[in-house]
C-alpha cells in the first residue's frame, strides 16, 4: 500500500475480538478521521470465511483472496500493486423473471486487508447488466488514485441483470432493481459484509459515479438520504428517460435529415458533418468566447459567453466549402442546439452549450458515430433507442422506429417509468442535508447526452429551495468542466481526484473552493496543462500573467 498521511482519531474505538483483528492503529489512511486495521489472522482464510460467517438472507456469495504485491489496479501492466484483499462476488433475491429469464442482484466487493474504515460505492453506467472492477475508481475522469489501493472497501453492482442489452425491461421487478431497488440491497449487504469482515460499520460511507452513475448517487440523496455521507455525482442522468432520451432522437432526427444518401437513397448519419465541419464550428465558438476569460487559451472558461454564439457566422455564401457550412448544417445545428420542443413549442429538455468539445471523438461518437454505411454506429442509437424500446417506455415497443418519434406523443409512453427511475424532480435534499450529507455535480460542457445546463438548471432549483448558492453551497457544489465530453476526454483539463476532495469536505470539513484538474499527456491540444475547476456560478480567470499552461495563473472569479 502506498504510504499515506495519517491523522489521529478523534476518540478511541471499541474493542475488537482478538482472532479477527489486531489492536486499532491510531492512524487513519488518505486523511481524515478513519481508522486503520491491520489483520492478525489469515486474511486468505478469513477472506473464506465470509461465505459462512456473512448473516444475509437469500443471498449467495463466492469469495477469492488476492495477495498484496499479485495484482495492479484493473490488471495493468505497470504501476502500483494493490494491497491484499478479498473479493467477495455476490447475488442477491435469485430468480426467475416473467420473461423467463435468469434474475439477481449481483454485486462485487473489495476489503483490503488494511482498511483506512471507509467505504466507496462506484456507480455504473449505460445499461448497467455488468459487475465494474473494484480495483478502479469510479467513471469520473482519470485523475482518482485506487480507491482500494488507499484502503476503502469498494463494491459495484450490476443493478439486477446480466448483459448490457435494456432486454431486461420486459421483466417489471427488473425494472425496479434498475430504477433504485439494487442499489438499495447492494449498499446494506455491503454494509453488512463490513461488519463482518472487520468487526465494526464504516466511519465514512462514500458514492461516486458518472453519466447512469451520476442518477444513483442523486437516487441515493433523495431515497435512502442516511446511506452516503458524500456523493458525487458526474454527468447525471437525471432525465435519462423523460428528457435525455427525447433530445436524443430529436437531434438523430436532425441530423439525419440533412445527411448525404447512398446509391440506394439512404441516408448516411455519421457523414452529416465532417470532422473539418465541426473543427470550424470548434473554432468559431472559441472565437466568440474564449477571450472572456481573461485569455485566448482554446479554452473558454466562462461558459455564460459562449451563450453568444450563433453558428449562422459560419454559413456559406455560395456553395458548400471546406471554410463554411451549408444552410442545412446551420440549421440543424440550432436546433439540436436550442433543445427539442414539441408541436406546440413547448420545450421537452435543456439545450446544449456551445463548447469546443464537440469537435472531439466523443462528441461524434454519441450524435453521429463513424459508420462509413446507411448502418448507423452513433450511441443515440446503439445505446439509447435500446433502452428506449425495451424500458422507458411502458410497455416495451421493439418495432419502434427513432426516426418516427412523436415529440407530441411519445414522450408520455415514458412517464410512468421515469416516475421511479429519474431524479430531476427532488430539488430540496431536505433529508439528505439535515443529516449533513455532502453533494458534489461535476459536469463536462460538451457532453453530448446529458446537457450540463440541465445539471445547472437543477442546481439552480436546489438553491433557490435552501437559500441561494452561498447557502447551498454548504452542502452541495457544482463544477463545469469546459471543453469535456461525457463524463471524460475533449480538449480539457479532464483529470481530477474528486474522491479526496469529497473525502476533505465530509471529514475535515474543507469545502472545495476550486478542484486541481489537468490534461493528460496524451492530450492532443494543451498536454499537461492544469486548471482549478470552479464552482458554479464561478469560473477559471486568467490573472493577467503567468504560463497559460499553469493553474496558478488563474483564479475562481463570477465575472
Amino acid at each position: 500500500m502506498p504510504s499515506l498521511s495519517l491523522a489521529p482519531p478523534v476518540a478511541q474505538r471499541v474493542a475488537l475480538p482478538a482472532a479477527v483483528l489486531l489492536p486499532l492503529l491510531l492512524s487513519a489512511c488518505g486523511g481524515g478521521n478513519a481508522v486503520l486495521v491491520t489483520e492478525s489472522a489469515n486474511p486468505a482464510a478469513a477472506c473464506a470465511a465470509l461465505s459462512t460467517n456473512a448473516q444475509l438472507s437469500n443471498t449467495h456469495l463466492s469469495t477469492s483472496y488476492v495477495p498484496a504485491g499479485t495484482r495492479r489496479p484493473g490488471g495493468a501492466a505497470a504501476g502500483d500493486f494493490l494491497p491484499g484483499h478479498c473479493v467477495v462476488t455476490g447475488a442477491i433475491n435469485p430468480r426467475v423473471g416473467v420473461d423467463g429469464k435468469n434474475y439477481a442482484i449481483g454485486f462485487q466487493l473489495s476489503l483490503p486487508d488494511r482498511w483506512n474504515g471507509r467505504f466507496l460505492f462506484i456507480g455504473g453506467g449505460g445499461n448497467d447488466g455488468i459487475l465494474r472492477d473494484t480495483s478502479l475508481s469510479s467513471s469520473i475522469s482519470g485523475g482518482t488514485p485506487s480507491p482500494l489501493g488507499q484502503g476503502f472497501a469498494v463494491v459495484s453492482t450490476d443493478a439486477g441483470h446480466t448483459g448490457t442489452s435494456a432486454s431486461f425491461g420486459a421483466d417489471p421487478q427488473a425494472r425496479i432493481d434498475h430504477a433504485y431497488n439494487s442499489y438499495d440491497k447492494t449498499a446494506v449487504a455491503s454494509k453488512s459484509l463490513i461488519s463482518t469482515r472487520y468487526g465494526r460499520k464504516p466511519d465514512y460511507s462514500y458514492f461516486s459515479g458518472c453519466s447512469g452513475g451520476g442518477r444513483q448517487g442523486m437516487m441515493f440523496s433523495q431515497r435512502f438520504p442516511d446511506y452516503f455521507d458524500g456523493i458525487t455525482a458526474g454527468a447525471p442522468a437525471m432525465r435519462v428517460s423523460s428528457g435525455a432520451t427525447v433530445a436524443a432522437m430529436w437531434n438523430t432526427i436532425q441530423f439525419n435529415a440533412i445527411a448525404p444518401q447512398d446509391a440506394s437513397g439512404n441516408r448516411i448519419l455519421s457523414k452529416a458533418f465532417s470532422n473539418s465541419d465541426l473543427k470550424l464550428v470548434a473554432t468559431a465558438v472559441n472565437a466568440t468566447c474564449d477571450a472572456a476569460d481573461g485569455v485566448v487559451d482554446g479554452l473558454a472558461q466562462n461558459v455564460n459567453a459562449c451563450k453568444a454564439f450563433d453558428p449562422a457566422v459560419l454559413q456559406c455564401t455560395g456553395g458548400k466549402t471546406e471554410s463554411c457550412l451549408s444552410s442545412a448544417q446551420v440549421g440543424a445545428l440550432k436546433s439540436v442546439f436550442a433543445g427539442p420542443r414539441n408541436s406546440a413549442g413547448k420545450a421537452l429538455y435543456t439545450g446544449q452549450p456551445w463548447d469546443a468539445g464537440l469537435a472531439a471523438p466523443g462528441w461524434r461518437s454519441w450524435t453521429l458515430g463513424n459508420s462509413t454505411t446507411a448502418t448507423p454506429d452513433a450511441r443515440y442509437i446503439t445505446l439509447m433507442v435500446d433502452a428506449l424500446v425495451n424500458e422507458f417506455f411502458t410497455p416495451p415497443d421493439l418495432s419502434f422506429n427513432p426516426l418516427a418519434f412523436n415529440f407530441d406523443t411519445d414522450p408520455a409512453r415514458m412517464a410512468a417509468y421515469s416516475a421511479i427511475y429519474d431524479t430531476y424532480a427532488d430539488d430540496k435534499l431536505a433529508a439528505y442535508k439535515q443529516r449533513g450529507g455532502k453533494l458534489l455535480f461535476i459536469h463536462g460542457m460538451s457532453d453530448p447526452i446529458f446537457s450540463a445546463f440541465d445539471t445547472v438548471d437543477y442546481y439552480e432549483r436546489l438553491a433557490a429551495n435552501n437559500g441561494g448558492v452561498a447557502a447551498t453551497q454548504s452542502f452541495a457544489r457544482t463544477f463545469l468542466v469546459p471543453g469535456m465530453n461525457h463524463c471524460s476526454g475533449g480538449p480539457a483539463t479532464d483529470s481530477f481526484d474528486s474522491i479526496q476532495t469529497m473525502v476533505d469536505w465530509v471529514e475535515k470539513g474543507i469545502a472545495p473552493q476550486s478542484i486541481a484538474a489537468k490534461a493528460l499527456p496524451t492530450n492532443t491540444d494543451f498536454p499537461n496543462r492544469t486548471r482549478p475547476l470552479c464552482p458554479y456560478p464561478q469560473f477559471a480567470k486568467y490573472k493577467g500573467s503567468g504560463s497559460v499552461e499553469d493553474a496558478s495563473s488563474f483564479v475562481c472569479s463570477a465575472s
